[in-house]
């Protein structure tokens, strides 16, 4: 392994298998994809990488209507035909209107970055597959200005994935693959001290109790994430409820769930 390991931070709490993927990922110079249902910190885990190697972060975004090409660059046409109208100089350099993607900016860098590529199964099928080329060999071509970008530094790639839309083989046996599982309850209790250290300890246990409860009923279609746990436990602390109360009220409930229907049945279970 490197000198510079993964390791949770002060904000982000992680399993020793989850930090052992990010470790070999960056070992074996390849993507890492995260899997795991909405609200375990996907996302965050980019964040948490940057913080712990000490490195910047660059953040693409995807989008349903996200191509490859605009991780790489952007020839501002209109830009230039715009300029050329109005007697700008310098309108022949076409370089000056190529405008670098979020891939290209992290090949650019003039130091390694951690390049978080953000829930790419929102885009269309052929996406992952259009960037084979540029993860594998850290480069591409601009056709407009013949030049070739090529990675300063190997960026240490982390994709995401809410496994909307699988992705292709091809795309998949070039990834280390994780999948972040629910926190068990010794887990959460960990990563709600890590935002809320002083937290008494019955508003706790009692919280927790009640979300993996509701987590638990079957009717319940869209189960309440880490991150609403966090926000509930929040709410309590601000509002002053006492710990008996949670369980048998189950206060600012609206804050953990978020379907009509759900929220009739956890009133049906208060009941």
């Amino acid at each position: 392994m490197s000198e510079s390991n993964f390791t949770s931070t002060k904000e982000y709490v992680a399993s020793k298998e989850l930090m052992a993927s990010v470790n070999v990922a960056i070992a074996l110079q390849k993507p890492l994809l995260i899997k795991g249902e909405p609200g375990t910190g996907k996302t965050m885990l980019a964040q948490a990488v940057a913080q712990s190697l000490q490195k910047p972060l660059v953040i693409w975004n995807i989008k349903s209507t996200t191509k490859a090409q605009d991780g790489l660059y952007m020839y501002d046409t209109i830009q230039r035909l715009y300029d050329g109208q109005f007697g700008e100089e310098g309108v022949d350099d076409i370089a000056r209107y190529i405008k670098l993607g979020k891939l290209g900016e992290a090949f650019e860098s003039d130091e390694q970055v951690v390049l978080l590529i953000d829930e790419i199964d929102k885009a269309d099928l052929e996406f992952p597959n259009d960037l084979l080329w540029e993860l594998d060999q850290m480069e591409f071509y601009i056709h407009e200005t013949k030049r070739t970008v090529k990675a300063k530094h190997r960026p240490i790639v982390i994709i995401t994935s809410n496994a909307e839309k699988e992705l292709p083989d091809a795309f998949l046996r070039r990834c280390i693959f994780h999948y972040i599982s629910f926190p068990d309850a010794a887990l959460m209790e960990e990563i709600v001290r890590v935002h809320y250290p002083d937290i008494e300890e019955n508003i706790l246990k009692n919280a927790m109790e009640a979300f993996y409860e509701i987590r638990s009923m079957r009717d319940i279609r869209k189960k309440p994430s880490t991150s609403e746990l966090i926000d509930w436990v929040n709410a309590l602390q601000i509002g002053g409820i006492s710990a008996d109360r949670i369980r048998s009220e189950l206060p600012f409930v609206g804050v953990v769930i978020k379907k009509d229907e759900d929220l009739e049945a956890v009133r049906h279970r208060v009941e």
